[in-house]
């Protein structure tokens, strides 16, 4: 039985010990996942560690968020570990240890798919399966290049692994919607077939495994391709709504459908969102008077669907494409915002703005802009959307722009704070959000 040690949440009495606290406090930030880089890290604090095996430890630790971490300790690690140095320990029980991102080591790797593979438990941690499924062992594990807000495991091309770092209480998204648009039938989504949990000190998703498709391209790449051989993407444009409102269809009968939205409360939401983001973002306070007519409009518009369970961070590179069809992946939402409001329900025209504004970032991505280009791709997605939806998005425009406005709006927020060379991408939407009518 692996051994564990479990230390109580709170600041005073929880403190990692201190040589891996210094390590950690200096490797977090340089960390592609890691939300806190607006702000200095002084505190960590440890809420569980399980050592999975010799060797490597299963972390989570409370960071301004709670982050899941997994640690190998090695005298000497391999040559191949040199990326995933956090850094040497001088002193305590790790003295004398060279501590690396384990998610990074293909033992590690390949002792996790083990363990999903024969359900049980670790200390506070849960393995489970879907009986029904065989994963085969042996499968060669290598990590996605593509990492975003999570890390991601693919073994032998058959299956992919998604550690989630940021942990928040509650089902994650991911494991929940999957699941549930493949019991009923829908099959635009690729399923869980396995799932790590944690008991302590939270109830909470930590990973989820799912069937890999090799051959797929996401609709990111598709679309840059298309725009360099010069391709009107319309056909696949369309084809992909079609695809998203079959997802909408069944979300709406897997979960329960709320009433039309609060307006008023959403319109709200919203323009604190703004307000928040033009105090950091100077560029964009020129144009706040111009977006708040699209949240003010919001209020007394037409209510459009009801509201229901939606992807929540919709765009290009959250499809993929494989045989001629299209399937939508990572259901988590947007991962800063609350699990609960990623849970809830919402009007499905916030997934349709998210992918309409990904339209425009690929539009983007080479001089000269292809704003037409966009312009094409985005009328060919919302009518696929109305031949299999039974409602047309172009029809709530008061609703869709209020969305697409929220959006951009986030957008300014992220590429300002990671990747300020891509400010000018969203600024161009804001422009154009900010005239009525735009």
């Amino acid at each position: 039985m692996p051994k564990t040690a479990t230390l109580p949440r709170h600041p005073a009495t929880a403190a990692p010990p201190a040589c891996l606290a210094g390590l950690l406090r200096a490797w977090l930030p340089r960390q592609r996942w890691f939300a806190g880089k607006d702000r200095p890290l002084t505190e960590l604090t440890l809420l569980s560690m399980t050592e999975l095996f010799p060797g490597c430890l299963h972390v989570l630790v409370e960071a301004g968020d709670c982050y899941q971490l997994l640690l190998g300790t090695r005298a000497t690690p391999s040559p191949r570990l040199r990326h995933a140095l956090i850094g040497r320990a001088e002193a305590g029980a790790l003295a004398g240890l060279t501590v690396y991102d384990a998610l990074q080591d293909p033992r590690a790797a390949r002792f996790l798919l083990e363990r999903l593979r024969h359900p049980g438990s670790a200390g506070p941690l849960r393995f489970e399966a879907d009986p029904a499924v065989r994963v085969p062992a042996g499968l060669a594990p290598r990590v996605l290049d593509a990492e975003q807000s999570n890390s991601s495991l693919v073994y032998g091309n058959a299956f992919i692994l998604k550690v989630f770092r940021r942990v928040q209480a509650g089902v994650n998204p991911d494991l929940e919607v999957p699941g549930a648009l493949a019991a009923q039938g829908c099959g635009r989504v690729p399923a869980p077939v396995a799932w790590l949990r944690t008991t302590f000190p939270l109830e909470a998703t930590l990973g989820v495994l799912q069937p890999f498709l090799p051959d797929a391209r996401d609709g990111w790449e598709l679309a840059l391709r298309a725009l360099a051989s010069g391709d009107a993407f319309t056909d696949a444009s369309r084809e992909l709504g079609q695809a998203m409102a079959e997802v909408h269809v069944t979300l709406a009968s897997a979960f329960p459908r709320g009433a039309h939205a609060d307006r008023a409360r959403t319109a709200a939401a919203m323009t604190e969102r703004l307000t928040a983001a033009a105090r950091a973002v100077p560029s964009l306070r020129p144009h706040v008077p111009g977006l708040r007519t699209a949240f003010d409009a919001l209020a007394a518009c037409d209510p459009g669907p009801p509201a229901q369970r939606v992807h929540g961070d919709l765009h290009l590179g959250q499809v993929l494409r494989t045989g001629g069809d299209w399937f939508v992946i990572d259901f988590e939402g947007e991962p800063s915002r609350p699990l609960a409001e990623r849970r809830g329900v919402q009007s499905p025209v916030r997934d349709i703005a998210g992918m309409l504004r990904s339209f425009d970032y690929a539009a983007r991505q080479r001089l000269p802009w292809r704003p037409e280009w966009a312009r094409r791709c985005r009328e060919a997605f919302c009518a696929g959307y109305a031949d299999r939806a039974g409602w047309d998005p172009r029809t709530t425009h008061a609703l869709l722009r209020a969305h697409e406005t929220d959006r951009a709006v986030y957008e300014v927020l992220y590429e300002a704070r990671h990747r300020p060379d891509w400010l000018p991408v969203p600024m161009a939407a804001i422009e154009r959000l900010a005239v009525r009518g735009g």
